[in-house]
């Protein structure tokens, strides 16, 4: 990578301090010193405590729970260091909020991934790192670089030792595809029909699971009613001998957790990694 300031700065919003703090010792540098606070109104507050003149400054901040804060952090945080006269700002966002908005599903829908990509270019960053978005059209939103990385590599290494070269698997059907090759495997794909937000129905299972171990591959796990419906559709309907779920962004809000604990409970999960 070329670098265009003096030296490299790397700073953590709120949402990510481990993974910021990991990328920092892998490259051998101390995270950049800086503050957040909060108003008693809720106004967000960012205090840079180090120069970042002329600096290749990095942001290390996720959209995740609460999205909505850690979004205003970012934006507030890329306009700080904007102004402080940073060489070149890159905001990595390991996991890209409002990615699933990236379409108008129905008439006088917004397109909020978008918007989301319009303000952190005009908040002044230079470059977007980011991981499995639910989209790869998504890039394309950005009138500035994106580098997106994809975790099926690492999952794929991890689940061929776990479970096996003999799995078929699912998911976005591109994904599902990439994967079962890294690991040397079959392809099966669960067809569902979503209703409304957060709720989808499994119709259909394209491909033979019977008597087999299936990995259900795919971006995020939400708020885990499609992973859970899948799972028990290609043990009861398709005769699967075990489910392994990986999923590269565990959200799993709502009831996920305890959605996931009950079908484990009742012998549908063979292990789950995320």
């Amino acid at each position: 990578m070329n670098f265009h300031g003096k030296d490299i700065k790397i700073f953590a919003g709120s949402s990510n301090l481990t993974v910021a703090k990991g990328i920092a010792d892998g490259l051998g540098l101390p995270l950049g010193k800086s503050d957040c606070c909060t108003f008693s109104d809720g106004e967000i507050a960012i205090s840079l405590n180090e120069s970042v003149r002329g600096s290749e400054c990095f942001i290390v901040q996720s959209t995740c729970d609460p999205v909505n804060d850690n979004l205003m952090e970012l934006l507030i945080m890329i306009d700080a260091m904007k102004r402080a006269s940073a060489a070149r700002i890159t905001a990595v966002m390991p996991y890209f909020g409002y990615a699933r908005q990236d379409r108008k599903a129905k008439p006088r829908d917004p397109i909020s991934a978008k918007l989301v990509a319009d303000l952190i270019t005009t908040a002044g960053a230079d470059r977007l790192l980011t991981m499995d978005l639910h989209a790869n059209q998504i890039q394309g939103f950005f009138n500035i670089p994106v580098d997106h990385l994809l975790g099926a590599p690492l999952l794929a290494r991890y689940m061929k030792e776990m479970v096996g070269t003999d799995s078929p698997d699912l998911g976005s059907v591109t994904r599902a595809r990439n994967f079962a090759n890294k690991i040397g495997c079959g392809l099966a794909i669960v067809d569902k029909r979503r209703q409304r937000a957060n709720v989808s129905e499994v119709m259909n299972i394209i491909g033979d699971v019977k008597d087999r171990k299936v990995i259900l591959v795919d971006d995020m796990i939400d708020t885990a009613g499609t992973l859970c419906n899948a799972a028990a559709a290609l043990i009861e309907r398709g005769g699967a001998t075990s489910v392994t779920a990986c999923a590269t962004h565990a959200v799993l809000s709502g009831p996920a957790a305890c959605r996931i604990c009950l079908l484990s409970i009742a012998g549908i999960w063979h292990g789950a990694s995320d």
